[in-house]
């Protein structure tokens, strides 16, 4: 008994695949005699011909390196795609730079360990890039021995 054009007919009537119909053993007959797309219809409302539960694809592993992620784990060099430019924003390099340089300077000179002359240029060579972070900023002051009574 050929029911190929049968799921066929299925099929087109309800854009599924070939793999998730399934036609019941025992109304084998009933199903042969049907013609139209109707009588088709009327077999999957009495369920002689059945269909299966659509796979889906487990989410498990997704969910697990997501909360890898959210830990910071899984961003070495080999997962990064984009420029460094492309994930982190030059504006925001440079305000958080900045903004770690000028707060040391402060408590320096709150501290009265630099001058007011001495903190002013170190405030503008700051502001125009000249150190590339607060450990640059105090070997500088270190070489240039500027901080007073030798206390750093």
């Amino acid at each position: 008994m050929n029911l190929k054009n049968k799921k066929r007919l299925v099929q087109s009537l309800l854009g599924i695949g070939k793999k998730r119909i399934k036609f019941d053993p025992e109304k084998l007959s009933e199903i042969k005699e049907a013609i139209t797309k109707k009588d088709i219809k009327g077999l999957i409302n009495t369920e002689s011909i059945i269909l299966k539960q659509k796979k889906g694809h487990s989410r498990v592993r997704a969910r697990k390196i997501l909360i890898q992620k959210r830990k910071g784990r899984r961003k070495g060099i080999g997962s990064r795609k984009g420029k460094f430019t492309a994930r982190l924003k030059p504006k925001k390099v440079w305000t958080s730079k900045i903004r770690v340089q000028r707060d040391f300077l402060r408590r320096l000179k709150e501290k009265e360990l630099i001058d007011n002359k001495d903190y002013r240029e170190l405030y503008l060579k700051s502001k125009g890039g000249f150190f590339r972070s607060k450990r640059h900023l105090k070997t500088y002051i270190n070489e240039r021995k500027l901080i007073k009574d030798g206390k750093k």
